[in-house]
């Protein structure tokens, strides 16, 4: 079956360097997400990145909002391996400290600053340091005379709000920075993204901003960012949730994967069980995914629970399982063996765990992996 209609032509864009993570231009999309602990707690914050590196985070932000956080930031930073964004509003000195400190990206709006000089400081810390910088533009913080001008939140005043920043870093000749445009609303946001993608060469990072909890926000992102990605617009995406950080994470690459842009993980294919089911599907893919959390190398596994639709998308999978009396687990495309109901799981992930260690034995010959045990 061709693939043709799957083709995704991303939009070219200049590409940066936050820490060791390209952004832009042909590297993957990048998936990121922000702490919510208190920043002067280090160790809580540290907790917090390593589980979302564990998740599979390329990259975190963290929010600097006074010198004591700052200092803190660098104890921080000292001892996570992630690349971090550093979060700043307002005082330039703590945007100066955190360079210092060895931050690999600045989030600040130029405009918000001050005076010239300040943001100048800036500006030049980030460039000595090598540190990119990120705008971000939110719908529920825009200028006072903007807000004015256009009477509410509009795609055109998030744009010309960017514009306004993006202009300041032009004239000290700046160019490594990304752009955010982010509003709660999915149209309002897609339009801005539009607009603005077609006006400058740098990355954009993606976000519908304040999206709600894990289900709604997830839908609403999954939409939002969804119709951007579509397009081929996005270097870098958030899924904003009011829920653990590292769900965004999972969300993110849950996006990504459905839209054949990134695979990281378990993609599983299950059906949404009805009265064919000769298992309990809900409750084996719960498990299933509890269980292979761990697991960043890209699978198709397919848990089809009766024999209509099972053994057409067990074939085209790399681990199936397809219901019946009794279920049948595929290999590979081709019938292995029978699996009675309650060793269903134990099963499936023992097959997806030997076939990840071949295929990694056969990478690094040299190297021995290690199962791991699940009796």
């Amino acid at each position: 079956m061709s693939n043709a209609y799957q083709k995704i032509v991303r939009r070219k864009s200049r590409q940066i360097l936050v820490g060791d993570v390209p952004i832009g231009g042909d590297a993957p999309v990048a998936v990121q997400s922000m702490t919510n602990t208190e920043t002067c707690d280090v160790d809580a914050t540290v907790a917090q990145i390593n589980s979302l590196e564990k998740a599979g985070a390329d990259l975190v932000r963290v929010s600097v909002p006074s010198m004591e956080a700052a200092e803190a930031f660098g104890k921080i930073k000292q001892r996570v391996n992630l690349p971090l964004i550093s979060d700043i509003h307002f005082d330039y000195k703590i945007a100066l400290r955190v360079a210092e400190l060895g931050v690999d990206c600045l989030r600040i709006n130029p405009g918000n600053i001050g005076r010239e000089d300040r943001v100048r400081a800036v500006v030049e810390s980030a460039r000595d340091h090598g540190i990119p910088i990120r705008i971000g533009v939110n719908a529920g913080s825009l200028e006072k005379d903007l807000q004015k001008k256009y009477g509410e939140p509009t795609p055109e005043a998030l744009v010309e709000s960017a514009m306004r920043h993006i202009d300041i870093l032009d004239r000290l000749n700046f160019p490594d920075f990304k752009v955010s445009l982010k509003a709660s609303d999915v149209f309002m946001t897609v339009h801005a993204y539009r607009q603005l993608a077609g006006q400058i060469e740098q990355p954009l990072h993606l976000g519908i901003t304040e999206a709600g909890g894990l289900r709604s926000g997830s839908v609403k992102s999954a939409i939002g960012l969804g119709m951007l990605l579509s397009e081929g617009i996005g270097d870098t995406i958030r899924v904003s949730l009011a829920a653990d950080p590292v769900e965004e994470i999972r969300v993110g690459f849950d996006i990504l994967k459905s839209l054949k842009i990134r695979n990281k993980g378990i993609n599983l294919i299950a059906c949404p069980s009805c009265s064919r089911q000769q298992f309990d599907v809900i409750s084996t893919v719960n498990a299933l995914e509890a269980r292979l959390e761990d697991i960043t190398e890209p699978m198709d596994v397919a848990v089809i629970g009766c024999v209509v639709n099972g053994p057409g998308e067990a074939k085209e999978a790399a681990i199936g399982l397809t219901g019946g009396t009794p279920n049948l687990l595929y290999v590979d495309g081709k019938p292995n063996h029978k699996v009675e109901n309650d060793a269903l799981v134990d099963e499936l992930e023992k097959e997806i765990r030997q076939r990840i260690a071949r295929q990694k034995a056969q990478s690094h010959p040299e190297k021995v992996i290690q199962i791991k045990d699940i009796s």
